[in-house]
């Protein structure tokens, strides 16, 4: 079992999201699409995530304050070409409103820095260069932040 965040008011727990949690990751996967410009860039569904949470590769953390879900960091596993070796790819980290500066995702990324620990696994995500709060954030987990232009093709 992961550890938990305790506060004065609550306890926010972490844990690996499996295939029965598909609609609750599917909704704040829509939310932080919404929050990020449109939800209508999200083509999953809920059958496609019960699919992906059963794949190991697929890793999904969710954060729950007295069960209800707080927020969530999501990675593929695989492989970098560069390293020969295995990387975390972060997809998602997002916090619901209601629990955002409350250390839950200061949280659910030292949960996936402690999956990816064990094998030494480095772990690689994109940031929108406008997203300042973002990039504060990170810098103080001791992340290095490299200037990159994004490409996304679809032939």
């Amino acid at each position: 079992m992961m550890p938990r965040l305790r506060t004065t008011a609550s306890r926010v727990d972490v844990r690996r999201a499996g295939p029965d949690d598909a609609a609750t990751v599917l909704l704040m996967v829509r939310e932080i699409a919404a929050h990020e410009g449109d939800v209508s860039d999200v083509a999953s569904d809920v059958d496609t995530w019960t699919a992906m949470l059963a794949r190991p590769d697929v890793v999904v953390l969710l954060a729950e304050r007295d069960g209800e879900p707080a927020g969530y960091v999501s990675a593929v596993r695989r492989l970098h070409l560069w390293l020969g070796r295995d990387i975390l790819g972060l997809d998602d980290l997002f916090v619901r409103k209601g629990y955002r500066s409350a250390g839950v995702g200061r949280l659910l990324m030292t949960e996936l820095a402690a999956l990816a620990a064990p094998e030494q696994l480095a772990v690689r995500w994109e940031v929108r260069e406008d997203n300042v709060a973002a990039h504060r954030f990170y810098r103080r987990l001791g992340a290095e932040l490299r200037t990159k232009v994004v490409a996304f093709w679809r032939p």
